[in-house]
């Protein structure tokens, strides 16, 4: 029935719809633009909220563009640590999710956004960077300095908390001796203020350093305890909710200038999206991953309301005191300080 319906009239259309399907297929193959996106961490989902962000944001902007712009993305510091990867993205049209270990060394004001026991909430801290005026600040000096654009702040696993192998964590008194791992200098600051020492050591060598006594604890979110099998060569969890346990996501000046109006919305729009996605994964998932901890074996303690009041009573003035020794001016401080309130 259908070999009666071909005459050489529609098979001249039908070879010139297939042709011209293909010159299209072929023009949309040529037209696409390949960005690469780095960041740390396992190319797992459910492990690495970071990962989770940028393969939603992959898919998520594929689909806004019609696969105009696609996303290659390089996870576990596949292109370098924290400040190679930085020099990439400030030198090549590319996206980086950077730590406080990359933005810091071009940005130290960076660190005034990590004041300890600044937030109570995740809805504070949404608030502070999606309408502080911190953050916009923030956002401004940094293109001025490194000509590349802090995009977003990914949330990457909750609130921190204290781990070690040594003995429980209640007060600050409980870190005295103790050796801990940190991601940055800020860190080794707020371990020094509760009598505790820290020595810088990357995120990659964390397990073994734990492992072999390098160092006696660290501090992260549950998500990333659980990411690094840390609770293997852990014990004690301490949960101080410390800090707000982010990231950034920062863009390439020629990446973005590169791109169509209609791309460069398109982007923006992708990474809001993503971004809100993450967070309302990460939030959901805290108690669960506190308890796989405890399955593990860790013992958990959850301070109470005055046991922080005391964290906060010795941190948050040391580090304060600290970011005035880096030379960091107070408007900084006072701009983040009232956003936060």
């Amino acid at each position: 029935m259908f070999s009666s319906l071909t005459t050489p009239v529609t098979k001249r259309l039908w070879s010139a719809s297939a042709a011209l399907g293909i010159g299209l297929l072929f023009s949309s193959v040529l037209s696409a633009q390949t960005i690469n996106l780095s960041y740390n961490g396992a190319p797992d989902a459910d492990k690495n909220a970071v990962h989770l962000f940028a393969s939603n944001l992959k898919q998520i902007l594929a689909d806004k563009t019609q696969g105009e712009l696609q996303l290659k993305l390089y996870p576990n510091s596949m292109l370098g640590e924290e400040e190679e990867r930085m020099e990439q993205v400030m030198n090549t049209p590319s996206l980086n999710i950077a730590s406080f270990g990359g933005i810091s060394p071009q940005f130290p004001e960076i660190f005034v956004s990590a004041i300890p026991f600044m937030f109570g909430t995740f809805e504070q801290a949404h608030q502070f960077f999606d309408q502080g005026e911190y953050w916009k600040s923030a956002q401004q000096e940094f293109y001025k300095r490194t000509n590349t654009h802090l995009l977003a702040v990914v949330e990457e696993g909750g609130f921190l908390a204290f781990t070690n192998n040594k003995r429980p964590i209640h007060s600050p008194a409980d870190f005295k001796g103790l050796r801990f791992r940190a991601m940055d200098k800020s860190q080794v600051a707020l371990y020094e203020s509760f009598g505790a020492s820290g020595t810088p050591i990357p995120w990659t060598e964390v397990y073994m350093g734990l492992r072999t006594g390098v160092a006696d604890g660290q501090m992260n979110p549950p998500m990333y305890i659980i990411l690094g099998s840390l609770f293997e060569v852990q014990q004690y969890l301490t949960l101080a909710n410390i800090q707000y346990s982010d990231q950034f996501l920062v863009a390439n000046d020629a990446l973005l200038k590169s791109l169509t109006p209609k791309q460069r919305k398109a982007l923006e729009e992708a990474v809001n999206q993503a971004n809100g996605m993450n967070r309302e994964a990460v939030e959901s998932q805290v108690e669960q991953r506190i308890q796989f901890l405890a399955d593990k074996g860790m013992q958990v303690y959850r301070p109470s309301a005055q046991e922080l009041a005391a964290f906060k009573e010795i941190g948050q003035p040391s580090y304060l005191a600290w970011l005035k020794e880096q030379n960091i001016d107070t408007k900084w401080i006072d701009m983040a300080l009232k956003d936060a309130q």
